[in-house]
């Protein structure tokens, strides 16, 4: 039996992968929260723009970087949907989940404390609850893992 550790398979590169992809997540997640809430938008319009901008936003951010390194377009859009799927849905189910679950977040104004505090608090329950799921699918050699070959 192999005891072998896969290299990166870490907490420190679970939570690196994390922060890469809460980065795009909280760009879209926030984005999409400000647009519905200004717009006067009902909460499903406003969740589901809120997700929509968050993949978008985390692809982008990955494929970025791979296409500074050299990949092509097509490849490099199927590195970051290889890359990110699994962390930015499972970022994205508890984001929405949270925020939706904190009474009175989703009615709350731009200009309300409990708009912002709510958004920041489901993110940060996010990112807390999608570190492992980043290091497991990283030590199956998923997730980021196909990211290394692209970092320089």
């Amino acid at each position: 039996m192999s005891t072998e550790h896969k290299p990166g398979a870490g907490w420190g590169m679970a939570v690196s992968a994390t922060l890469h992809c809460l980065t795009g997540c909280a760009i879209g997640e926030v984005l999409g929260m400000v647009i519905g809430t200004a717009l006067g938008w009902g909460t499903l319009a406003t969740v589901v723009l809120a997700i929509a901008l968050a993949f978008v936003f985390g692809y982008a951010l990955t494929m970025r970087g791979v296409l500074r390194a050299g990949v092509g377009f097509r490849r490099a859009l199927r590195v970051a949907l290889a890359a990110d799927t699994v962390s930015i849905a499972v970022m994205e189910i508890v984001d929405n989940a949270v925020i939706v679950g904190v009474p009175g977040a989703m009615d709350a104004g731009l200009a309300d404390w409990l708009f912002w505090g709510a958004l920041a608090f489901s993110l940060a329950v996010a990112f807390v609850l999608t570190v492992p799921v980043n290091k497991w699918l990283i030590g199956r050699g998923s997730g980021h893992a196909v990211m290394h070959e692209y970092h320089h």
